[in-house]
């Protein structure tokens, strides 16, 4: 007691510092709202959708794609706590979806709202000064919902030309500024099997195709003989919903993807190596009420996923069937998770790119505009086997309480969902609460409490950890 009293004497001279975003494990460099004079579309303000990401080898500087409202920005990262926007290409204008890609020093993007809207192409060699526009028009199809290259080739999903919607086209990226379109997917495999590609992951000519309400598809492109064939399947499994996005272990045994319809589906993670028999292996969830939208896998170790409303996770994937927690950032703190409301369901961070030389992430939320992240923490979390629970030492994990001061409850964040027993004392040493927290993420009611300070403590069989709560209701 002694020493929890001399504990809570030094917190006394302490002060917190206020806090925007709710994060673990994962550190805010900047954040950017270069589309914040526009007041956005619909009754949820949306300004921004996809992003990617290009490394300039030529003069060693790195940038961020921004899909907008009404274009796409093009934005030098090279100094990640201080990016600046090098270029902006208009768009169509009032636009939800606009999604790209890049191959060589060359951007691709493409846009699927309504009629008129165009296909635009982008060099990028001239940046960090400026960029120029090769195609802005409908030449080779007018919209696209998604947007993948493979090698040399350009898969479009939901490609709609003048000759009306195809659930996904290829093109030949051989002359990167004039593509050549290959393949109609309707052509080779009928609408009765896949009547729409909504996203695909492509790797030497293998498309993993989500193919909406009629699930996961694996197909192979052949370029000799110019045809798609069906390679497997992952369909009618357990709680199907609208097949979203997907994407592979660089091993290739593996595959992350994610069900955007109905709102808070989980994250599934299935075993690919034999396409005849793919299997589920796990899956996971941030939070009750969280919608999963876009995965991305660094080598065979962590998932990097995009959710609404609660913004961006990584997970520890690298021992498939156990699963863990290494990190989070809230780029939408208006909802989610954070303030326990899940009204508005798609709203937050629409996608990210974790794969520029430096390791910083780049998410872009729909409101709240560019996050430039260090992960590094996250990657370098040690995964905790769930089950020896006695064998975590408390005092060596990040253990958070948000928001700190508190209101009516607190929310407790930890690297792995497993339970810990808590316990809360006034500044005089008496105990006021105490209960079990069943996984990272769970609430604590504290409207009971008097405003004032107090100790939170968290322990296992072998350990303990101590901090300060404030409630301030």
């Amino acid at each position: 007691m002694k020493h929890l009293l001399l504990f809570m004497s030094l917190w006394l001279m302490q002060t917190l510092s206020a806090q925007t975003y709710d994060s673990q494990n994962i550190q805010l460099l900047a954040h950017l709202d270069p589309n914040n004079n526009l007041a956005g579309i619909g009754v949820d303000a949306r300004k921004y959708s996809g992003c990617w990401g290009w490394y300039q080898a030529s003069k060693n500087k790195e940038y961020a794609i921004i899909g907008a409202s009404h274009g796409t920005y093009f934005i030098d990262v090279s100094n990640p706590t201080s990016p600046t926007v090098s270029a902006f290409v208009p768009g169509k204008t009032n636009c939800t979806w606009r999604e790209m890609k890049t191959y060589q020093n060359y951007c691709y993007i493409v846009s699927d709202d309504f009629s008129p809207n165009r296909f635009q192409i982008v060099d990028m060699s001239t940046l960090p000064d400026s960029v120029s526009i090769v195609h802005d028009g409908t030449t080779y199809f007018e919209r696209g919902h998604t947007i993948w290259i493979d090698q040399n080739k350009m898969y479009i999903g939901g490609h709609t030309d003048n000759s009306g919607l195809s659930p996904m086209a290829i093109y030949s990226l051989a002359t990167p500024t004039a593509p050549v379109l290959l393949k109609k997917l309707e052509e080779d495999i009928p609408n009765s099997i896949i009547n729409y590609v909504h996203d695909m992951y492509v790797r030497n000519d293998t498309v993993y195709a989500s193919s909406a309400f009629q699930g996961l598809y694996v197909l192979k492109y052949n370029s000799v003989l110019d045809s798609l064939t069906i390679l497997g399947s992952y369909v009618n499994y357990a709680t199907q919903g609208y097949n979203h996005s997907s994407f592979l272990t660089q091993n290739g045994k593996h595959l992350v993807f994610c069900d955007e319809v109905p709102e808070a589906m989980p994250i599934r993670l299935v075993n690919v190596e034999n396409f005849s028999n793919i299997q589920p292996v796990k899956t996971f969830k941030p939070a009750d009420g969280t919608t999963p939208h876009n995965p991305y896998v660094i080598g065979n170790d962590f998932a990097v996923v995009s959710c609404y409303q609660d913004g961006l996770y990584i997970y520890n994937i690298s021992t498939p069937s156990v699963v863990s927690l290494s990190g989070f950032f809230d780029t939408y703190p208006q909802g989610g998770f954070q303030q326990n409301d899940y009204t508005g369901t798609y709203r937050g961070n629409w996608g990210a790119y974790p794969y520029l030389p430096s390791g910083i992430i780049i998410a872009n939320d729909m409101q709240n505009g560019v996050f430039i992240l260090d992960a590094t923490a996250a990657y370098t979390t040690t995964v905790v086997n769930p089950v020896n629970l006695e064998e975590i030492n408390l005092q060596e994990v990040q253990i958070k309480l948000f928001p700190n001061p508190v209101d009516d409850e607190v929310k407790i964040n930890y690297p792995y969902n497993i339970p810990l027993n808590y316990k809360i004392y006034s500044t005089t040493g008496t105990l006021v609460a105490s209960g079990t927290i069943e996984k990272s993420g769970t609430r604590i009611k504290t409207s009971h409490l008097a405003v004032g300070m107090y100790v939170f403590q968290v322990e296992s069989k072998s350990s303990r950890h101590t901090q300060k709560l404030i409630i301030s209701h």
